[in-house]
């Protein structure tokens, strides 16, 4: 059971040091009882405490870790059901299905394909995550054979779908190494397969035919002491699946009901005839709220609008998205090189980046601090403006790197020029283009 804040109190330091973020230990460990706050912003508390505060400070979902390699990665950690509240977590998993009559020689072609399915945004590798492998027929050395060929020729995760253990081992001790997903748990073989998860360490899918039937399997499970656990719910209709998936985030995060805080597991793929339906139900999980998605195949015109889905939902909408504060050069400048300034927005970055980039003409790119606003707002906001502006470049090391001191700021920022040519000394400033459009042509008419 959860503890109050009260209770938490207790078990602080109660040095009121601030470091964690809060005025006083007990704000703290208020933010700690409702979930707005992580127990390690807290330097001093004792590892005893730290025992006794783990279900307080933990989040309705449980985080886990899924696959090894490139292509990891975290399912649950989830704290709301409503984005605007803080922000989601952890971005659902895109996965593809494979059978095991699945000739080997289509599937190595199938995974070369699926490789190159890798889309570069604002600074971001979108793709792909998970390869699941669903044994037909209870023969164990084919979904071994499979597995070990998605290991040796892909880095994608796995996972590995048999209710037949001895079938589950197989597959499993042939790839140990990329960390597995074990599915599936049922009321048939719980005892076997918590067994089998626990020995190895790997996460493990619960499927029941209901709710009740997921929470006896899931408590049973956990008092085995296997905690990663993944729900289905067994429903393959678009109604009763997004049902579902709304119904066991409220249980968690409303009710704090541990028997059913963990990620879930939902396959589109069962749900439609077609490629085109499974995206449409795809983009409905990842808003709804799946923790690992699994579709019948990949292409570009489907997958491509998923990740960006994914991308734009999974961003913190409190937080933009940002580059780091610094110099960078592009296309290789020298002493004569211009000198542009932007905002550290990400977006703001990449279209100036490139632009410059195509360009071709050797830049140097000064990307200051903004918060991740964008050059009006964070103008507007007063975190753009000359004097703060005229610092970040002093500081920068640039002035060291040119032997001009003429500074291209963006034209939406024309209004801090004078106060920049006053905190820069002898600098000389320059309005850019408002469009980055234009910047090619202004950096080709630059001299230094």
């Amino acid at each position: 059971m959860a503890l109050t804040g009260i209770q938490i109190f207790k078990l602080l330091p109660k040095t009121n040091c601030k470091e964690c973020g809060h005025p006083t230990c007990l704000a703290f460990a208020m933010a700690l009882a409702t979930g707005k706050a992580d127990l390690s912003s807290c330097p001093y508390v004792s590892d005893e405490a730290k025992e006794q505060l783990a279900e307080a400070s933990a989040p309705p979902v449980r985080p886990m870790q899924i696959g090894a390699g490139d292509r990891s990665f975290k399912l649950g950690g989830e704290t709301v059901l409503f984005r605007h509240e803080k922000t989601f977590i952890s971005p659902p998993g895109l996965g593809v299905l494979v059978t095991s009559d699945t000739d080997e020689g289509t599937l190595a072609e199938r995974l070369k394909v699926w490789d190159t399915f890798q889309f570069e945004r604002v600074g971001l590798n979108l793709r792909p995550e998970l390869v699941a492998i669903k044994d037909l027929g209870g023969d164990s050395g084919r979904l071994a054979t499979l597995a070990k060929k998605v290991v040796d020729e892909s880095d994608f995760c796995l996972a590995l779908m048999s209710e037949d253990v001895e079938t589950m081992k197989a597959g499993i001790d042939a790839s140990i190494e990329r960390r597995p997903v074990i599915y599936a748990a049922t009321k048939d073989n719980v005892d076997d397969m918590g067994a089998l998860a626990k020995e190895k360490g790997l996460p493990l899918a619960v499927k029941a035919s209901d709710m009740n039937g997921l929470m006896e399997l899931t408590n049973k499970l956990t008092d085995m002491g296997v905690k990663d656990l993944i729900l289905d719910s067994g429903s393959r209709t678009v109604r009763r699946a997004f049902e579902d998936q709304t119904w066991l985030r409220r249980e968690a995060i409303v009710k704090k009901n541990r028997a059913l805080g963990f990620p879930t597991i939902t396959f589109p793929c069962e749900m439609a005839d077609n490629l085109d339906k499974e995206t449409v139900i795809a983009a409905m999980f990842i808003a709804k709220y799946a923790g690992i998605i699994i579709l019948s195949d990949f292409i570009g015109e489907s997958l491509f609008p998923l990740l960006v889905e994914r991308l734009n939902i999974y961003t913190d909408p409190q937080r933009p998205m940002t580059v780091e504060q610094g110099i960078y050069e592009i296309n290789g400048p020298d002493e004569n090189a211009p000198v542009c300034i932007t905002t550290n927005f990400s977006l703001t970055y990449f279209i100036v980046s490139s632009e410059i980039e195509a360009s071709r003409v050797p830049t140097w790119l000064l990307i200051m601090d903004t918060e991740g606003l964008s050059v009006m707002t964070a103008w507007a906001a007063g975190k753009f403006v000359g004097d703060a502006v005229g610092i970040f470049v002093n500081k920068s090391g640039i002035l060291g790197k040119v032997r001009h001191k003429k500074l291209i700021i963006p034209g939406y920022a024309a209004a801090i020029s004078g106060d920049l040519e006053d905190e820069v000394k002898d600098s000389e400033v320059l309005v850019g283009p408002r469009d980055a459009a234009h910047i090619t042509k202004f950096l080709k008419e630059f001299k230094a």
